[in-house]
């Protein structure tokens, strides 16, 4: 049966407006250049397609990752696809949402998206799990927690620190090798706690800041021809490694949730795959972002809803887990069943980014709550 991950362990790994989460609601926009010494620009209110295309694409990814993921152990080309898609999709999430956080400061006006982007779905959907599991499985004893993130709202919980944190990133000399540091003593630091999935925080933490050291030309420069050009022989050769490595690895790994202790290696085995993964996936990040399309496209609209689309297949995949649906009908194991499960994935997360959803789930996603804010204070920023 699959068992989806719970607290601090394995758990998916999911989905830009400068203040937002990746799988944003509200336009994405390009951030304004706030280097130090470095004249500001006016900020951009047009679309990127670029990056609403980037979000659509990895948030397919993430969705039919997870529904691969109960039908694999019987499949070693299931287990290496789902290898080498987990080993960059939510890394490339992250990365382009430390590249929009470049210009948070911690005004008001930012202070208050965080609240009504970030923590409010937070609040929303981990009671909404959580009761879900509670009806499914017959359980009223369980209990809700908002220390405890469950399934997807883990990654809400984590870009609200990663956000709190930006000035102080930008404040430090060597903020990369600082994160990496801290990432690989996390890796080695076991019983760290299931509070706010804080292991998972800290090991995913430097893909964040290093989304804050990019800048624009960093991406014209993964669009090159070239670059696409290495993209290939990059994944290929990555494919055929994830098929060596598939009997052999330890999925746990890709989830950031335990220590190498915890995993039943020595500690320093930790700061190693710490390293090791860090620098698989941002060469596959940077594969993925070569071949996403610069135009607009007929899915760049569905760009603007991919939090929609994250936090709301989830709850579709944890109806077939509940439903023993995987159990029950034991052909979706089969190649054309995966097949099968990969094309209603992407076409369901598809529906689900739309903007009827999302207007739908505006009330959720992207809340106005003026009345919770000071007047003053909600003002404040803007004029700044």
């Amino acid at each position: 049966m699959f068992h989806a991950p719970h607290g601090y362990q394995r758990a998916p790994l999911p989905p830009g407006r400068e203040s937002e989460p990746v799988p944003t609601t509200q336009q994405a926009r390009t951030p304004v250049r706030d280097t130090p010494g470095e004249k500001s620009t006016p900020k951009s209110t047009r679309r990127d397609a670029y990056f609403d295309n980037a979000k659509y694409l990895a948030i397919v990814l993430v969705a039919v990752a997870h529904a691969w993921e109960p039908v694999m152990d019987g499949s070693r080309a299931s287990r290496a696809l789902y290898l080498l898609v987990y080993t960059f999709h939510m890394p490339a999430f992250i990365l382009i949402s430390g590249y929009f956080s470049r210009s948070y400061t911690g005004r008001p006006d930012q202070l208050r998206r965080l609240l009504t982007a970030i923590a409010v779905p937070y609040i929303v959907f981990e009671v909404v799990y959580s009761l879900f599991r509670r009806w499914a499985q017959h359980a009223p004893e369980q209990p809700i927690s908002l220390l405890d993130p469950f399934y997807l709202t883990w990654f809400l919980a984590a870009l609200f620190i990663w956000r709190l944190t930006t000035p102080l990133w930008r404040l430090i000399r060597w903020p990369l090798p600082v994160a990496l540091a801290i990432a690989s003593l996390a890796a080695m630091t076991p019983n760290i706690g299931a509070d706010l999935n804080l292991q998972r925080v800290l090991q995913f933490l430097p893909f964040f800041v290093l989304g804050l050291l990019l800048k624009p030309e960093h991406f014209q420069l993964v669009r090159r021809r070239e670059v696409r050009l290495l993209a290939l022989p990059l994944f290929a050769g990555a494919g055929l490694f994830a098929y060596w490595a598939a009997p052999r690895m330890n999925f746990s790994w890709l989830y950031r949730s335990s220590s190498a202790q915890e995993l039943g290696v020595p500690w320093w085995t930790g700061i190693a795959m710490t390293l090791a993964f860090f620098g698989c996936a941002v060469l596959l990040t940077a594969g993925f972002l070569a071949w996403v399309p610069r135009r607009s496209t007929w899915f760049t609209v569905l760009g603007a809803g991919t939090i929609c689309g994250y936090l709301l297949h989830g709850l579709l995949i944890k109806a077939a887990d509940y439903g023993h649906v995987f159990e029950t009908y034991t052909w979706l194991s089969d190649p054309g069943g995966e097949i099968l499960l990969t094309f209603v994935a992407a076409a369901v997360v598809t529906l689900l980014c739309t903007p009827p959803v999302r207007r739908a789930m505006r009330w959720v996603t992207e809340p106005e709550m003026a009345w919770a804010f000071r007047r003053d204070t909600t003002e404040l920023g803007p004029r700044r």
